[in-house]
């Protein structure tokens, strides 16, 4: 059974992405207990597959780094993966949250050498790159995973396969016994950190995702553009492998619709803006973009952004919400139908790839809480007396950058804390 000590002066912390290290960090420097849960095999999150931030335009391994180094020095921390709450009861000062712990089956020993994956020879899609391309059935989830312990798939649990990964380990780190365990923590305070979801494309019919292969979404363009990604960063289309140079995003595919999400997500047009500088990284002059929008939302600091981008001669913009997309039989290029609202001509474009801005959501459907909590129409955590010692952080409270997010979710730790303090003091 995994060792965990919770009190309810303890602060629990679900999600590891961005949001959710920044606030358990930011509590447990404070020199609270916290325990941050994390549901996949690492921590990092959304952010962690990203090609770069804007606008600076740098990689997120450097804020990565930070954090993971940050934990690695602080005892106040626990990190548990594979971890998802299947339950939580009680009040403000003293709640339990009940825990499922998802076996990986590769214990502490391990030191990532990768002899365990040579052995395996099942491959599944894999979800880092947002099934893109495939993993193995053992498998390091990304280059900066943190835990830098490998996984094993359990669909191979049983096999001969899994018997040869853990005959290839010369560390012991290997359990195939491992099993799923259950865990009742108590804690003062609860911080949910768990993010958002992409809209799923295929809903939107008009535009084809589920039927072109040369429409894909924003966050899988981001994985294109990795070096680690499933194209070693080459920008390529996935119908034929061409190099895709004549680039076409959408605006608000699924978002600011009441027929999909009704808000907007904030991020959209920061993020198109920023992959434009992509197509001119890889392509340079030969690379075009061209951007369908309704209207472009690029607030406060990220206007200068807007205006380098307006100026670049290869990327055009184009007001329009694009009614449908259709295929080129020939060339298997995308074909974008609309009217432009800027002189109301009508339009029939190619583009050798069409990315779609598709919104943020959240990745947890808080409405079917096991207790009342206040969420908003979109499904966001509201912040509210109500809520007692239940908190949201980052995405979970609002859709938000990744700048919006780390200030929100310092909030929330301060949150927590001013919780757990008064119930210290009771």
């Amino acid at each position: 059974m995994t060792a965990v000590v919770a009190t309810n002066q303890t602060i629990i912390v679900v999600g590891g992405g961005i949001s959710g290290m920044t606030a358990a960090l930011e509590a447990a420097e404070t020199g609270k207990q916290v325990i941050l849960l994390e549901q996949r095999p690492y921590l990092g999150g959304r952010v962690s597959q990203l090609y770069k931030y804007f606008p600076k335009m740098c990689h997120p391994t450097c804020g990565q780094e930070i954090n993971q180094r940050r934990i690695k020095m602080n005892h106040n921390l626990t990190v548990l993966t594979q971890a998802e709450v299947s339950n939580i009861s009680g009040d403000k000062g003293d709640y339990t949250v009940s825990v499922t712990l998802t076996p990986r089956y590769v214990n502490n020993n391990c030191t990532a050498c990768g002899d365990c994956a040579k052995a395996a020879t099942t491959e599944f899609d894999d979800e880092f790159n947002y099934n893109l391309g495939k993993r193995k059935s053992v498998y390091l989830p990304n280059a900066m995973a943190f835990p830098q312990h490998y996984v094993i798939d359990s669909r191979i649990i049983g096999t001969a396969e899994a018997d040869a990964a853990k005959a290839a380990c010369k560390y012991g780190a290997i359990d195939l016994d491992q099993q799923t365990e259950t865990l009742d923590l108590k804690a003062g305070a609860v911080i949910f950190a768990t993010g958002w979801k992409p809209y799923d494309a295929n809903k939107i019919q008009a535009y084809g995702y589920d039927r072109f292969a040369n429409v894909i979404t924003n966050v899988e363009f981001e994985r294109l553009m990795d070096p680690h990604g499933p194209t070693n960063g080459k920008l390529l289309r996935p119908s034929d492998g061409k190099e895709a140079k004549n680039i076409a995003f959408i605006q608000c595919a699924g978002s600011r619709d009441k027929n999909h999400l009704a808000h907007c997500s904030r991020i959209c047009c920061m993020a198109s803006l920023k992959q434009t500088n992509y197509v001119q990284e890889k392509f340079g002059d030969d690379g075009k973009s061209t951007i369908y929008y309704i209207d472009m939302r690029a607030i406060d600091r990220f206007d200068d952004f807007y205006q380098n981008v307006q100026a670049n001669p290869n990327v055009s913009f184009i007001k329009s919400k694009v009614a449908k997309i259709d295929e080129d039989k020939t060339t298997g290029n995308p074909v974008l139908h609309g009217v432009n609202t800027e002189g109301y001509h009508r339009y029939a474009n190619q583009h050798d790839l069409v990315v779609l801005a598709t919104g943020m959501e959240p990745s947890v459907d808080f409405k079917g809480f096991p207790i009342k909590i206040l969420v908003n129409d979109e499904g966001f955590i509201e912040h509210d007396d109500s809520n007692g010692g239940i908190f949201a952080a980052g995405v979970a409270s609002d859709a938000l950058d990744v700048n919006r997010a780390v200030q929100h979710a310092t909030a929330a730790a301060l949150r927590a804390v001013q919780v757990v303090n008064q119930v210290a003091g009771a």
